[in-house]
């Protein structure tokens, strides 16, 4: 049984998960939760796992000085459509938008701005099925070329049945 001084430094300290401290005492994941809630030591949620894991180096954010008004005009745009428009999850940073110009400047924000690396940036798409699944992804790879976005950077395109509208003998129907 590891002293609550050496779990908090594994757990807390060096960040690994209780698998991995589960792996380096040759016991049982559910032993380590034992440990972790006999010393009082609160879990971090699967999210904060995920981030921690995924940015072993801490956080990848490196806000950059504004020092020229252009710099501060980006800045301001990249918060804004953050604010209005992006979700409020402390571990990513999502924005939803058809536009591909906004979304553009809002790219150029998060790297030119918030130090991001183009790798790191993953992008999502929901469309109707009435639309072109892969023509869609192309119009989209194509629009982001400058910024090397490739294929393997997209999740799984979800699709949401269509609701549109035609016209038939009785006028507008749903």
């Amino acid at each position: 049984m590891p002293s609550e001084n050496r779990l908090k430094s594994l757990y807390i300290g060096r960040g690994k998960s209780a698998f991995e401290i589960s792996r380096e005492f040759g016991c049982s994941e559910h032993k380590v939760n034992y440990w972790l809630r006999k010393y009082n030591i609160p879990k971090r949620s699967i999210a904060d796992a995920m981030y921690r894991k995924n940015n072993p180096d801490g956080d990848p954010f490196r806000l950059k000085k504004i020092k020229t008004l252009e710099d501060a005009k980006l800045c301001g745009l990249g918060l804004g459509l953050y604010w209005g428009e992006g979700n409020k999850n402390k571990n990513s940073i999502r924005l939803g938008n058809t536009d591909p110009k906004l979304i553009k400047k809002f790219l150029d924000f998060l790297v030119k701005i918030l130090g991001i690396s183009k790798n790191k940036l993953k992008f999502g798409l929901q469309i109707f099925s009435d639309m072109p699944s892969n023509k869609t992804l192309n119009f989209w790879l194509n629009n982001l070329s400058k910024y090397g976005i490739n294929k393997r950077q997209f999740f799984k395109t979800t699709v949401t049945p269509s609701r549109s509208l035609f016209f038939g003998p009785l006028g507008w129907l749903p």
